[in-house]
């Protein structure tokens, strides 16, 4: 198992020695079911945007209850591997709840990141995320590069 791979109380005393530091930790999360060149433009400039990148990823029953029965098409275990090649990520949190609110107002980090694809009042955690002093970061959508939009053109194997 990858050390990069944590659990939410781990993370939390990862953040604290951190603060300590003055570093910052910035936040995002999501399925990654497919990784597609979106997803990698994100962690790099969720990157930029701090000193540590920690990436919450959906089980594959939480990916079921949000996308429906033929996903996810990668387990979770295939997701975690490759996504651990991914340079640019410090920590890996696996989570089974449908949203990652639980873990965003424990962690409440310098800095939550997601695609514009969300509107910004819809961001999960981007209230508690500003009323400790942190920001929300929207990284431009590339369009056409959803997971959803990709396994439709792969031939809709998977479609909900």
């Amino acid at each position: 198992m990858s050390a990069k791979i944590t659990t939410l109380n781990q993370l939390i005393t990862i953040r604290k020695d951190l603060k300590k530091q003055g570093k910052t930790i910035v936040f995002t999360n999501g399925c990654f079911d497919v990784l597609h060149i979106a997803h990698i433009l994100l962690f790099l400039e969720a990157k930029r945007c701090g000193d540590i990148l920690a990436v919450a990823v959906n089980t594959d029953e939480s990916i079921r209850k949000l996308k429906g029965q033929k996903r996810p098409v990668f387990p979770l275990e295939e997701r975690l591997e490759v996504l651990d090649a991914v340079e640019a990520i410090d920590y890996l949190l696996p989570f089974s709840e449908e949203t990652p609110l639980e873990i965003i107002s424990q962690l409440l980090p310098d800095v939550l990141i997601k695609g514009s694809d969300w509107k910004p009042e819809d961001i999960v955690g981007k209230h508690e995320v500003e009323r400790s002093g942190g920001r929300v970061v929207i990284f431009p959508f590339l369009a056409g590069y959803s997971t959803t939009e990709i396994i439709k053109r792969i031939g809709g194997r998977y479609d909900d």
